[in-house]
């Protein structure tokens, strides 16, 4: 496979000491086209060289053989809930989790320490049914690709802690795999609703989905995700 060698930045962080999740499975998922599956083998390390490998069926990202995480187009089924309104998205930001608690409080999508153009200060809380979690999501300028819009790995950050917030509970858990797809690239200042809902669990496996939609609720992306609950320090 070609190879190229990237290091990931500390802002893209997750845990401290490795990247989000979901930016670092959309940095792979930029190298192949339509629904994508990225499983994470290893935690993301930040500031360090690694190398990119890609053909049209498969990613793969490494740290010399250590393999950290791989990508292969995928087929994504999945029936989001209705997106609710931008208000009521906004509503929902005052009963974030996240505010009284929070495993990773500098997380890059989720973080309630990360300053506005610095994260994307994602804060999803239960919506008035309870039934799924919900944020507004307006992207900055620092998230721009080349054509204008925002970069197809920043989306995937974004469609990845909602469903933590909504599947966790709270538990230290982390991203194993998720399989999405990114219908349109959100435009910089555009306004937009993400939301996070429970798919189940099996043991430590916890399941969620995730959306993300305009503010007239036409879907631009969503996702299947399974998270590992840690096992207790």
């Amino acid at each position: 496979m070609p190879a190229t060698e990237i290091a990931i930045e500390h802002r893209f962080c997750g845990p401290p000491a490795s990247a989000n999740g979901g930016y670092c499975a959309g940095l792979l998922a930029e190298q192949l086209s339509g629904p994508v599956e990225v499983t994470l083998r290893a935690p993301p390390p930040l500031e360090q060289p690694l190398q990119l490998e890609h053909d049209t069926d498969s990613a793969r990202l490494l740290r010399g053989e250590q393999v950290i995480a791989e990508a292969r187009p995928a087929s994504l089924t999945l029936e989001p809930p209705p997106a609710p309104s931008f208000a009521e998205a906004q509503a929902c930001v005052a009963h974030f989790a996240g505010w009284k608690a929070h495993v990773f409080p500098t997380c890059f999508v989720c973080g309630p320490e990360r300053a506005e153009g610095d994260g994307l200060r994602i804060f999803p809380g239960p919506t008035a049914d309870h039934g799924k979690v919900a944020a507004p999501f307006v992207p900055d300028r620092s998230l721009a690709g080349a054509g204008g819009s925002v970069r197809p790995a920043l989306v995937w950050a974004a469609l990845d802690c909602p469903g933590y917030f909504a599947a966790a509970g709270g538990e230290e858990a982390v991203l194993g795999r998720m399989t999405a797809e990114v219908v349109r690239l959100p435009a910089i200042d555009e306004r937009c609703v993400v939301i996070g809902w429970s798919l189940g669990r099996e043991g430590r496996k916890i399941f969620a989905g995730t959306a993300l939609f305009d503010e007239s609720g036409a879907l631009l992306g969503s996702a299947r995700q399974t998270w590992i609950a840690l096992r207790p320090r």
